[in-house]
């Protein structure tokens, strides 16, 4: 790998066995979701590192140009408009070079999950369903498919039955729940099952989500 590695937080053992890659929200950095590896509750025998990489700085259009940690740049968050299709590429690029670090580390790809909240699980779900190995899962929290014209032509057969966790809060007033709606409906359509969880609360998370995605991590990794 000539690219220098994204600067990310870790959490666990370097004899891990499975990694977690964690993608942060527009704004946030690598520590917003470091809180929550104790509430996940997976047993010590999972022996999971979690990886939370920073995003680089950068422009946002949404944001009036406001140079903030992004993965990619936002024009508009509508389902089928303009989009940043090169940030998003170069942010999965970004993200396979992690995970390809983790193979010298020992863990394979079918052992990584790639997670992400907001714009974080924008990236995962594209660079997901495009990887040409087996991963182990998706976790996409409060976020959308993006380059959604481009999936059918692109997507790996490889992941083609990779278990996705989706939830959306049911007032978001950033990624409004149809955007979240309207993305697993797609990947429906698209032959992907799909587990869709819904919470009363706004652009965030909640303890009744956590425990659920422990369950999931814990459920995916067969742990």
């Amino acid at each position: 790998m000539t690219e220098k590695l994204l600067d990310a937080v870790e959490i666990g053992e370097e004899t891990a066995r499975a990694s977690v890659i964690w993608l942060h929200g527009l704004g946030a950095d690598g520590n917003d979701f470091r809180p929550i590896v104790p509430e996940l509750r997976l047993p010590d025998s999972a022996n999971v590192r979690f990886i939370f990489p920073h995003a680089p700085e950068q422009p946002v259009t949404l944001n009036g140009g406001m140079v903030m940690r992004a993965w990619f740049d936002l024009v508009s968050l509508d389902w089928g408009g303009r989009q940043d299709a090169a940030g998003i590429r170069a942010a999965a690029g970004q993200i396979q070079a992690l995970m390809a670090r983790e193979n010298e580390r020992g863990v394979p790809d079918e052992r990584i999950i790639l997670a992400g909240f907001s714009q974080g699980g924008a990236v995962a779900l594209h660079l997901g369903l495009r990887h040409p190995r087996r991963i182990a899962g998706i976790l996409a929290l409060s976020t959308y498919l993006p380059l959604q014209d481009t999936v059918a032509e692109e997507r790996s057969a490889a992941n083609a039955e990779t278990p996705i966790f989706m939830a959306h809060g049911t007032m978001d007033p950033v990624l409004d729940l149809r955007l979240g709606e309207q993305s697993r409906e797609e990947l429906e359509a698209l032959g992907y099952k799909v587990e869709w969880h819904t919470y009363p609360m706004a652009h965030a998370v909640c303890m009744e989500e956590i425990v659920a995605v422990g369950k999931w991590i814990s459920s995916t990794f067969k742990v």
